[in-house]
Order: C-alpha cells, then sequence, then structure tokens
C-alpha cells in the first residue's frame, strides 16, 4: 500500500494541475522478417514488435487515468517492395504522430524523410546499423535498439573481463554480416583482444532446417572450425542466420562459441529475470501467450518513452516531447538495473546489454572496472567524440 500510494503522489507530483485531455495515437510501423530461421523456436509471431506496443499503450494508460491522457497503438504494416512514405502517410492520416518503426535501415530513412514532411517522430526498434547514429543520423529518429557496436562492446568486455582475449572470428558472407563483422574488429582493438584468424562461412542457399540434418552438420562445423591458430573462443558473426546456430559443440577444438550463437549479446532476452523483469515477461505472456522478444521489449520501451514524456511535459507536440526526452532530465526504467537516458548528439538510448546462452542471463554490460568520465554505459558503441552525427 506504502509503495502504490508513493507511486499516485509521484504521477500527481509530476503531471500538470488541471491537464487537458491529451489522446496520443502512436503508429507501429513494420515489416515482415523471415521465417527461414535456423530455430524453429526463433519464428518470429505474426504479432511481432506490435504486442511490445500494445503492452505499453496499456501501461500508459494505467497512469493516464491520473493525468487526463489515452494512449492506443495503431498498426501498419508494409510488405516487402511497398511505398514506406506512403505507409507514414497512412498512420498520419490517423493521427499518428509518433511512429515506432521497425525497418532495415534504408526504409527507415526513407520513412524519416517522410515523418519529417508530416512532423512526426519515429522510434527506431530494430535497425541496429551504425549509419543510423553516425553519417546518417537524422533529428526525428530516436534509437531504442542498440546499435551493432554497442553489443559487440557488450559481448568484448565480458570476454576480456574472462580472459578470453584470442578469438577467432567466423562471419557469414552477407553485407550485414560484414558490418557486424566491422563492429567485432573495432571492438577487439577498443579493449585488448585479439583476432587470430578470419574465415567466411559462404551461404549456399537451400532450406536452413530441412537441409541441414544433424549427421551432416556434425560433420560440416568441425571441418569449418579445424587447423585454427591458438584461440580462446570463437566469435560467430551471422546476421543473416545461415551458420552460427550450428556452431556450439561442433567445433573441432573444445572452445565456448560466442556472438551470433552460445553466449550472444542482445537489448533484451525472453530469459531476462533480474530487476523486476520477471513481472514484466509475465505480464507479456498473460497477454500475448508467447515470450518477450528485443523487438517487442523495444517497442514497450518505446512506448514508454513516449507516456513518460507526456506526462512530464503535458503535451502531445513532438518536437516538445522530443526535446525533453534529449534533455538532461529525462530517465526510463527499463528492468535493466539502472535508469537510462538518451544520447544527445545522436539520439541513441544509452542502455545495459545483455549477454544471454538462450536460458538465462549469464552477465550484463559494461563490466566491472570499464570506466567512463560521464556514463559507464558509454563504454558501450561510439562515445561523444568519435561520433559523425550531425542531426539535421
Amino acid at each position: 500500500m506504502k509503495s502504490l500510494a508513493a507511486a499516485l503522489f509521484f504521477v500527481l507530483a509530476v503531471a500538470p494541475a488541471a491537464a487537458d485531455a491529451l489522446d496520443l495515437k502512436v503508429g507501429v510501423l513494420r515489416e515482415p522478417h523471415s521465417r527461414e530461421t535456423l530455430s524453429i523456436l526463433d519464428i518470429p509471431a505474426a504479432d511481432d514488435t506490435l504486442a511490445g506496443a500494445l503492452l505499453g499503450a496499456a501501461d500508459n494508460n494505467t497512469t493516464g487515468k491520473f493525468t487526463n491522457q489515452t494512449f492506443a497503438a495503431v498498426d501498419q504494416t508494409v510488405d516487402a517492395g511497398a511505398d514506406v512514405a506512403a505507409a507514414v502517410d497512412a498512420l498520419t492520416d490517423k493521427g499518428a504522430r509518433f511512429i515506432i518503426a521497425d525497418l532495415a535501415a534504408e526504409r527507415l530513412l526513407a520513412a524519416a524523410e517522410r515523418a519529417k514532411a508530416k512532423g512526426a517522430l519515429l522510434f527506431n526498434v530494430s535497425a541496429a546499423d551504425e549509419r543510423l547514429r553516425e553519417e546518417d543520423c537524422r533529428a526525428n529518429v530516436i534509437h531504442v535498439t542498440p546499435s551493432r557496436t554497442m553489443l559487440a562492446d557488450g559481448l568484448a568486455q565480458y570476454l576480456v573481463w574472462k580472459q578470453w582475449r584470442k578469438w577467432l572470428l567466423i562471419k557469414g558472407s552477407h553485407p550485414n554480416d560484414e558490418l557486424l563483422a566491422q563492429a567485432y574488429r573495432h571492438a577487439a582493438k577498443k579493449f585488448g583482444a585479439k583476432i587470430v584468424e578470419e574465415r567466411v562461412y559462404e551461404d549456399t542457399g537451400g532450406g536452413r532446417r530441412s537441409d541441414s540434418g544433424s549427421v551432416q552438420t556434425q560433420r560440416q562445423m568441425p571441418v569449418m572450425t579445424q587447423n585454427a591458430p591458438g584461440f580462446d573462443v570463437l566469435v560467430a558473426v551471422d546476421e543473416s542466420e545461415v551458420f552460427a546456430g550450428y556452431l556450439p559443440y561442433r567445433t573441432w577444438d573444445p572452445r565456448p562459441v560466442a556472438g551470433s550463437a552460445g553466449l550472444y549479446p542482445t537489448s533484451w532476452d525472453p530469459a531476462h529475470e533480474q530487476w523486476g523483469a520477471h513481472q514484466l515477461q509475465n505480464r507479456f505472456m498473460a497477454t500475448f501467450r508467447r515470450l518477450m522478444n528485443a523487438r517487442d521489449n523495444n517497442a514497450w520501451l518505446a512506448m514508454r518513452m513516449i507516456g513518460e514524456a507526456a506526462t512530464r511535459v503535458g503535451s502531445a507536440d513532438p518536437e516538445k516531447l522530443r526535446a525533453f526526452i534529449a534533455g538532461p532530465e529525462f530517465s526510463i526504467a527499463a528492468f535493466k538495473g539502472v535508469r537510462l537516458t538518451l544520447r544527445p548528439w545522436n539520439l541513441q538510448l544509452r542502455q545495459p546489454i545483455l549477454l544471454s546462452d538462450g536460458r538465462m542471463t549469464v552477465s550484463v554490460s559494461p563490466q566491472e572496472g570499464f570506466l567512463h568520465q560521464v556514463s559507464e554505459l558509454d563504454t558501450l558503441g561510439f562515445d561523444q567524440p568519435e561520433t559523425k552525427c550531425r542531426l539535421k
């Protein structure tokens, strides 16, 4: 009862006096994700991303009862080859001036251009591309999902903390795999690890589940990893989900696997339950009858950021909310042990990186001993002195 009373006092204290009614519609603009996954457990649900936004809206409405605010998620899918600008128009025509975007990099930039013309604010919940935070950054795009460099740095810190400094890096043959490999090369140099050798796994096509029987895979993976220089850990770089899942327990040398399989860095994991995350997982499961993945959580967090800013500012104006979220007074709780804030120079959300093995959270970065003069969270990813971002 005391905690409930304290929560109500907080809400009433931060809410504007005699606030006018605010009705905030938040678009969820999403493209389909591949169903060709290595594991049947990873096939995306029909409500992927949308479910997180819906739960976030419900959480916002709990507070909104006291602040005279209502929140709703408006779904809008955009298939491959469809016009992203038209999808943005469809959402803004319905009154959505905030858009949670689950789009690849090029389509996100196209959506941002159209949203700018419409006076809308985007929240990126899936595109990890560094250039979106650097040379192609946009003033109307807030990045909730971590970048590839943040993820790679989070894993690298743990491997270095474990004294697993010698890495054998095996990457896929797709362009996004090379982008992720660049992040791991940067992390190795940044934290004092050494990539002893790089190898490439060529994607020859075929069904990822049907054409990779356990007997065939058991013969292929050891051959691919044999005769390597001495290494402590195999770092798999396979953003396209072609081969990495086959590596654990099949390497020629008995070594741990990390990266895109084994121990992997992520913003959220269905197994995460620390710092009260268990209750969020339970609510999601009870509502949607499935586990909460990283895209779901990013969408939930984006909706909560909108709700927190609207409560504090007492406005539905995107520019006012953007200014508050990017300002020094904003922070958001996210069941990760610390309150999260935004990097004002590129609008990236600072956040810990979870390291999971798919069964439980093994560790959380930043690791002990990795210090920073402003925030230890800024040891993950490109720091302000390194940025190429000029918000426009």
